[in-house]
């Protein structure tokens, strides 16, 4: 009988994943010290090439992107078989299905996913630096309901294909699927209720943690500590072009550096899944 033990910690890049991982990896070591940020416990991310490779036997390099798609759900069986322990997988990867009616992520294993939604005109600001684009550039990918990480055909990188699509057809994806049970996490609330936020997510998760192991988890993860671990030792989910990944975490910062022009493209293109989120009033104007 397959184990339930699989959580996914689910997201569109820059919404508050890696913080969340790096809580989790002290919440459940409770070292003196904060864990380091290149060793986040269990939580590599479910697009591994190496991963994948070492689980099937075969070169993902030699397979067509359909014919990896088709593989990955068994490699994830494979290891909730192998484990006791709850498995805490990142993933980029929009929810969809590869081949008719599987899903990416087996429900069969999947005790649950956290999903990180962030508004959309601070992740367009936080991924364009991040990947050391501009901005009008990273609207594009945004509103690219076809857009995928690691999608080129003559270059062979760390990780497989991921389809994400566009910010909004990403978040509905996960929000609105009915395959796996879902838990909502605002980056928002992340910073304004930062405890009873993290608290809502542990609970779900079904870790039976006291208050004070969740604030001291929250404490040593917190930005200020990431940011500076990574200024020393630097950080290896890192993009090579960009100068740091943790730049400053700070909601509303697309203020500084969008056009009325940039910020409507943004929101023409997504109010339906902003306003959902509360991202935009009923006059569709910003609110974070």
């Amino acid at each position: 009988m397959a184990k339930r033990n699989m959580i996914w910690l689910a997201s569109y890049p820059k919404s508050g994943n890696t913080w969340f991982r790096g809580f989790l990896t002290n919440l459940l070591f409770e070292s003196d010290m904060p864990a380091n940020i290149n060793d986040l416990a269990e939580t590599s991310i479910s697009s591994s090439r190496k991963i994948f490779d070492e689980y099937t036997g075969l070169s993902s390099a030699d397979l067509t992107f359909e014919e990896v798609d088709r593989l990955r759900p068994d490699v994830y069986r494979l290891q909730s078989e192998e484990s006791d322990e709850l498995l805490f997988k990142k993933a980029h990867d929009r929810f969809v299905f590869v081949n008719k009616n599987q899903p990416l992520f087996p429900p069969e294993i999947t005790k649950g996913a956290i999903y990180f939604v962030r508004n959309p005109l601070d992740v367009l600001v936080s991924f364009a630096y991040h990947s050391a684009r501009p901005v009008n550039k990273m609207i594009g990918v945004l509103n690219n309901p076809d857009y995928a990480f690691c999608d080129k055909e003559d270059k062979l990188q760390n990780q497989l294909r991921q389809k994400l699509g566009s910010w909004s057809v990403h978040v509905k994806s996960w929000t609105e699927q009915t395959e796996l049970p879902v838990h909502v996490v605002r980056y928002e609330d992340m910073v304004n209720e930062t405890y009873k936020t993290f608290e809502k997510a542990v609970q779900f998760i079904g870790l039976n943690k006291p208050e004070k192991k969740i604030k001291n988890a929250l404490k040593s993860s917190d930005f200020s500590v990431l940011s500076e671990q990574e200024s020393k030792g630097g950080f290896k989910e890192k993009m090579i072009k960009s100068k740091s990944f943790f730049r400053q975490g700070k909601i509303g910062d697309w203020r500084n550096h969008l056009s009325k022009s940039e910020m409507n493209k943004i929101i023409w293109q997504h109010q339906e899944i902003m306003s959902k989120f509360g991202y935009i009033n009923e006059n569709g104007e910003p609110v974070f």
